[in-house]
């Protein structure tokens, strides 16, 4: 559901008063020309005329009408060339313009979309997405191993932060690249500061640029958006936020755990998970909470859908945030 019908139209919409826009500057052009050299209007009224008088010609068929107008327009066009040059107009000035000149500001080039058309979709993409606000070196291109160093082993599994580190980025670009075509689900959890944001980050930009839906909330703003839907169904505002929140291409619930947790909240927090499984459509949760804490703190049922459905991703490593002002205090 990368674009609802209403906003490929709105796009669509778009284009065309580009096109119009353009078309307006076109002739705001020919009336300056004109005006300065009326011989150049004489010139275009002698291309009209002379079009209409072999065209009748052709129709009453003269073999070689066509060809003789091929040759009377060729001179024609050229004293229109030369006549604008010699008054300081650039050669093209009454070219058509295009913001776009491949496409021809159509959004299309034959039956595929024109990379501008992509673009604006993700450009869309990111304004619904709240992931704006992110910085741009949230990238995989920033990604920094050497912050989870082969030195510091998870008691549980006997593994290294490097090791489980490599191994998470191998999941979620795999994740990445069959997106549309496998449903899978992702579930960091770790210590504050150990990257789990900037990851979910990572691939919500990776996800955008092959133009799929992505909208990211923290724990606690997720929960206010349901809460006012459930509480306020004349909101239509709340009820379409709600609709996209259970159908979105890819849900991001950052920092689970950190929201008021009651019976009301697990309870919502299950239905938004559960319909997104029926569906299926995608989910990256990330919380500090430990997977013990996150069954007590939540419902037996949501705990079940998390472990059943979603590929558990640990990450350790020290606070990320601390060792990057240490550095930069050793650097100034």
């Amino acid at each position: 559901m990368a674009l609802k019908n209403s906003q490929y139209y709105a796009l669509m919409r778009e284009y065309e008063q580009t096109r119009l826009k353009n078309h307006d500057l076109q002739m705001k052009r020919y009336e300056e020309v004109y005006k300065k050299l009326p011989e150049f209007k004489s010139l275009d009224e002698s291309i009209s005329i002379l079009s209409v008088q072999y065209g009748k010609k052709m129709l009453n068929g003269d073999p070689k009408a066509l060809s003789s107008l091929k040759e009377e327009l060729a001179i024609l066009r050229q004293n229109k060339k030369n006549l604008l040059t010699s008054a300081g107009f650039p050669k093209d000035y009454l070219e058509p313009i295009y913001d776009c000149p491949d496409c021809m500001d159509t959004g299309y080039i034959g039956n595929e979309k024109c990379h501008c058309f992509k673009r604006s979709v993700i450009e869309l993409l990111y304004e619904q997405s709240n992931i704006k606000e992110f910085p741009t070196e949230a990238s995989f291109d920033y990604f920094d191993l050497d912050f989870y160093p082969a030195s510091q082993y998870d008691k549980t599994t006997g593994k290294n932060a490097r090791a489980m580190m490599e191994e998470t980025l191998n999941i979620c670009h795999r994740f990445i690249n069959n997106f549309g075509k496998e449903f899978n689900n992702l579930f960091f959890y770790g210590s504050v500061g150990v990257g789990k944001t900037f990851l979910s980050t990572c691939i919500a930009r990776e996800i955008m640029e092959r133009e799929f839906s992505v909208l990211y909330f923290s724990a606690p703003q997720l929960f206010s958006v349901l809460t006012q839907t459930k509480f306020d169904r004349n909101d239509v505002d709340s009820k379409n936020m709600n609709d996209y929140i259970f159908n979105c291409d890819l849900l991001i619930i950052d920092d689970l755990g950190s929201e008021y947790t009651n019976a009301f909240i697990a309870a919502q927090f299950f239905t938004c998970i559960n319909e997104r499984l029926i569906h299926k459509k995608s989910t990256i949760i990330s919380t500090n909470l430990s997977l013990e804490s996150l069954a007590n703190l939540y419902t037996e049922r949501s705990f079940s859908r998390i472990t059943s459905s979603y590929a558990l991703l640990k990450i350790i490593g020290d606070d990320i945030r601390i060792k990057k002002k240490l550095k930069n205090r050793e650097v100034h």
